[in-house]
């Protein structure tokens, strides 16, 4: 989806680059959180995986709304990307409690 929006310069760039920026960072922190030194050290990493898959998301209803991508392309990347926002966040929640 990137590098098809990365072809059109302008908004379609711009977006494409927040979000390739946002997606990749939940990823990146999950696998910090992974090699973490603490519980709040892992809490910490994956409350900031949570945050960048909401503005991933954010970015993805942008995309929608601005009508850069057809809707139907962009319904099960926004899905998935709220089902990791819901799957982190709920991380988040029980590793709290559990501390």
């Amino acid at each position: 989806m990137c590098q098809e929006l990365d072809q059109t310069p302008g908004i379609p760039r711009t977006l494409s680059n927040q979000v390739l920026r946002s997606g990749t960072s939940v990823g990146a922190n999950v696998e910090e959180a992974h090699g973490s030194q603490s519980k709040p050290d892992f809490i910490s990493k994956m409350s900031i995986a949570c945050k960048e898959a909401r503005e991933t998301h954010y970015w993805l209803r942008l995309l929608d709304v601005t009508d850069t991508l057809p809707s139907e392309k962009l319904k099960l990347i926004a899905e998935e990307a709220n089902q990791l926002v819901a799957i982190l966040t709920a991380i988040v929640k029980n590793s709290r409690a559990n501390s």
